[in-house]
């Protein structure tokens, strides 16, 4: 075959266009590759099924060797490595080593609670002229969502792309457990590069519903060393709290703790007036502040690990709860048995029963507007 000038041409061209489109090829595949390689930054494991659906465990790590675990089934934080005073991780939170003990009885360990945190009276509200009817799940009021709230339902995954945050959304059903409107809720775990646990919640509706999301970790600092938080010592940016009844249920008054076995505004041993507290601390605290500025709310200090934890929060108040329902029943992690006052929990809210108690903050969410809340736990040494 005559070789001419205009073939020559020809095959030069032809070549490079087959050299361009494998260069394209190569270069969409290290891109498909690179975020393969981003998505899977994150580490996630099987923890079970839950109505024939997978439930993951994601974990979040930071540079200083910390480690939070969490799972789409609730929210729910399983593990909180920390360090000690001596640079020895342990995880301060309470919890079970499989998904059964999440499904069958936990006393909502580590779970996001919503729609409505905490306890609202009788199980019901009324609002704009029409009275809602919720789940009677608590002593005749209803508590923490209701028969199946935030914490035992599957949230999806809508970023795990990286091991630092993991983003989880909800849509809850106009009519779901009574409450009015279509909510979608979005939360963001964040582990810092300071060890601190941020997590921002949002949330949005199609119709008014009161809104009161947050997070029902259990901590113990000690990692398990020792058997009761009543030695950890305690402090809440708090000069008063809401009574409640022996339902506890507020009565609308917010009296100052001030002289009475309720003040923590001086860092004290939880254990030190406890006995004095008709069933232990379960009580709504009202924070010092004014507006949903992010402020600090409380510290938490075990001595004997050197472990520290501050927390701030953007909420109005925050419910102590001492673990008085513990009872030696629950058999947790690494086959613990967790009894009374095996960990504490501290839940940045709004105040409980906010829906029937008009001289409350309101909780009421409108179309158009947006509910957000930010808390951060954040773990040191001393």
């Amino acid at each position: 075959m005559k070789i001419t000038l205009p073939l020559i041409l020809c095959i030069i061209i032809s070549a490079s266009m087959f050299t361009s489109c494998n260069n394209n090829e190569g270069n969409n595949t290290s891109n498909q590759n690179n975020s393969s390689t981003t998505q899977a930054a994150m580490k996630h494991q099987p923890f079970g099924k839950f109505q024939d659906k997978d439930v993951m465990e994601y974990s979040l790590t930071n540079s200083k060797g910390a480690i939070v675990k969490i799972l789409n089934y609730g929210g729910i934080v399983t593990s909180v490595m920390v360090p000690d005073k001596s640079g020895n991780m342990g995880d301060v939170v309470l919890g079970f080593d499989s998904l059964g003990g999440y499904l069958e009885k936990s006393p909502f360990f580590g779970a996001l609670v919503g729609r409505y945190a905490n306890r609202i009276a009788n199980a019901k509200f009324t609002l704009e002229g029409k009275t809602y009817t919720l789940a009677a799940n608590n002593n005749g009021n209803s508590l923490h969502g209701g028969a199946k709230g935030f914490d035992k339902v599957l949230w999806t995954v809508q970023d795990g792309s990286d091991n630092s945050h993991l983003k989880l959304t909800y849509d809850s059903k106009d009519g779901e457990e009574g409450y009015p409107g279509n909510l979608h809720a979005e939360v963001v775990y964040t582990l810092t590069s300071d060890n601190e646990l941020k997590i921002d919640y949002t949330a949005t509706t199609d119709k008014p519903t009161p809104v009161n999301l947050t997070n029902h970790t259990y901590f113990n600092l000690s990692a398990g060393k020792s058997p009761t938080v009543l030695d950890h010592v305690l402090m809440l940016n708090a000069d008063k709290y809401t009574v409640v009844n022996a339902k506890l249920i507020p009565t609308g008054t917010h009296p100052p703790v001030s002289g009475t076995p309720m003040d923590f505004n001086s860092p004290k041993k939880i254990g030190k007036d406890i006995a004095s507290v008709s069933g232990g601390y379960d009580h709504n605290y009202v924070l010092n502040k004014s507006g949903n500025v992010l402020s600090l709310a409380a510290t938490l200090y075990d001595s004997a690990s050197g472990r520290f934890m501050e927390m701030s929060t953007t909420e109005p108040g925050v419910q102590f709860y001492s673990g008085n329902f513990l009872d030696g029943t629950l058999k947790g992690k690494n086959g613990v048995v967790y009894g009374k006052h095996s960990g504490m929990c501290l839940e940045a809210q709004h105040f409980p029963d906010s829906p029937n108690q008009p001289a409350f903050p309101t909780t009421i969410l409108k179309p158009g507007d947006t509910y957000r809340h930010t808390t951060i736990y954040k773990f040191l040494t001393r």
